[in-house]
């Protein structure tokens, strides 16, 4: 261990999207930048993004898109670097790619087109980043610099960035040092719970529905607060898919949630119809003109769904529609960090300026990307956050 720490502008602390944005940021200012990572790779999160594609940004970023104590803000960022800024970066690269549903952008060939445009940027700007490098130890000198102790060598520092990303996926690595860092300087960090993550099904409804395992059907699935319209995934475990994963970030558990598999049609006012027109048609037949029958045996009553349409009623016609349109189910878990894509809470926004994502209290220190309590939905936004939060503290740092 050298005795003398290594001095420089700006030392961060997560080879991260948001803070590989911050280091390039600031190193274009003309700062000396250091990147530090435990990890033997930069941009982890970024390589396995959207199944290896990643879901850089999203056409329609707003504050709204956003889950946050305080849902203002994201807002400062977000304007001032903007999903059209970030667009102009990857043109400049001629990185090829397309848009999905709901404005989601993707590479088309892969994810690391946007880790090496990142990685070259930083190599322009003359950022160094070390990798399998632990922190044990860091604080705040009587000259105002940082001084950082790691298991190799000890660094000082006037501005140092905290990028370290939240809790989710632990194989990629992830880590609390985010938060203990907040703490150790008396910020206050919100409570962290896994989103945009699958459920799991009580024991009886996952008998019931794990048979449909595999099934896709575009639905929109609600809660008392919010609503989303996508694909649900049944799984083995219970269900996913992107109406889920966003719904999930808005769950508090022993809540329901309610589905409606078929949200383009009257389905009561239709049997009614159909009764008239083909009374002798199994209701079950019918009804498999609109969903998998393996849907329509998990859900409709057998007693029901074998008989003829002329031999049931209107009032069985609503039960039916109930079951299919207001299909109410209570998740039993979710999958936890093992598997979800953000981390929802973290460090409190009221601690840092919305303009420089300074820590108000603690001079020099910064948070940036996902270990701030700003949660995007799924589609592009967290990564936009990143952008975002990293462009505006490499401004000041």
């Amino acid at each position: 261990m050298s005795d003398s720490p290594i001095q420089t502008d700006v030392l961060i602390i997560g080879a991260s999207a948001s803070g590989l944005m911050c280091a390039i940021e600031a190193g274009k200012r003309g700062r000396k930048v250091i990147v530090l990572d435990h990890v033997n790779k930069p941009g982890k999160k970024i390589l396995m993004s959207g199944g290896g594609r990643c879901n850089f940004t999203n056409y329609h970023v707003s504050a709204e898109n956003y889950i946050s104590h305080n849902p203002h803000f994201c807002k400062s960022a977000l304007s001032r670097y903007t999903q059209w800024d970030f667009l102009a970066l990857v043109n400049q690269y001629e990185i090829p790619f397309h848009e999905r549903s709901n404005g989601q952008l993707f590479c088309n060939n892969s994810a690391k087109d946007i880790l090496n445009m990142l990685l070259s940027e930083c190599e322009k700007y003359s950022v160094t980043i070390k990798l399998k490098t632990e922190i044990s130890s860091l604080e705040k000198l009587s000259n105002n610099n940082f001084q950082i102790t790691t298991d190799s060598k000890n660094y000082s520092c006037q501005s140092l960035v905290v990028a370290t990303g939240g809790l989710s996926i632990p194989k990629m690595c992830a880590t609390p040092l985010g938060y203990k860092i907040a703490q150790q300087f008396g910020m206050k960090v919100w409570p962290t719970s896994a989103g945009l993550v699958a459920f799991t099904l009580q024991p009886e409804d996952k008998e019931r529905f794990s048979p449909l395992s595999g099934i896709a059907i575009e639905s929109v699935v609600s809660n008392q607060r919010i609503s989303f319209r996508e694909n649900i995934l049944y799984t083995h475990r219970g269900l996913s898919g992107p109406a889920i994963l966003q719904i999930s970030s808005y769950w508090l558990p022993g809540e329901s949630i309610s589905i409606n598999l078929l949200p383009d049609i009257n389905l009561a006012e239709m049997l009614k119809e159909a009764q008239q027109q083909h009374p002798q048609q199994q209701l079950k037949n019918y009804l498999a003109h609109h969903l998998p029958k393996r849907v329509i045996d998990a859900l409709v009553e057998e007693s029901l769904s074998d008989k003829a349409l002329q031999t049931l009623s209107h009032k069985e016609f609503k039960s039916v529609a109930d079951q299919l349109q207001n299909w109410t189910i209570k998740p039993n878990a979710t999958l936890g960090y093992r598997t979800a894509e953000v981390t929802l809470g973290g460090v409190d926004c009221d601690t840092l300026s919305s303009k420089s994502m300074e820590s108000r209290t603690i001079p020099g220190l910064y948070f940036i990307g996902e270990v701030v309590d700003v949660t995007g939905w799924l589609g592009g936004y967290n990564f936009q956050w990143a952008w975002s939060s990293g462009w505006c503290a490499g401004q000041y740092v």
